[in-house]
């Protein structure tokens, strides 16, 4: 894997904030990221590495507070795996190629995959599409 290089000097240009949730596993506030009303054509992309991770076809309003997707935009782009942190079991997504954290994954959302891939926005920038 490729290191997420945030923070002071870091290689990306990536603020010293934005280390919280790509290394510490963080989860910002609900209502408060930036890419939660974004709704033009496009792809979310990693912040740390720039892996494209979601087709903004593929996002939707899940009145959670955080950008929705229901499914990766190539399923070897992100790594699932178990997070028992704060006295709950969910899974938690990270970016394959530098283990940033990006969000969790429920089973709770639309056709077709039924699974609502609830991302931070501080962990993705947006490319619009040209």
């Amino acid at each position: 894997a490729v290191a997420c290089r945030l923070g002071r000097g870091g290689s990306r240009g990536v603020d010293a904030g934005r280390s919280l949730w790509a290394r510490q596993e963080g989860t910002e506030r609900a209502y408060t990221g930036a890419l939660l009303n974004v709704h033009d054509k496009g792809v979310f992309r990693c912040i740390c590495c720039g892996t494209a991770l979601f087709d903004s076809a593929t996002k939707f309003e899940s009145g959670t507070g955080w950008p929705s997707f229901w499914q990766p935009i190539a399923p070897e782009n992100v790594r699932e795996h178990e997070d028992r942190s704060f006295g709950m079991v969910r899974t938690a997504v990270s970016c394959t190629r530098c283990d940033a954290h990006l969000g969790h994954v429920f089973d709770d959302g639309p056709r077709p995959t039924g699974l609502r891939y609830c991302m931070n926005s501080v962990a993705m920038k947006f490319a619009k599409a040209a």
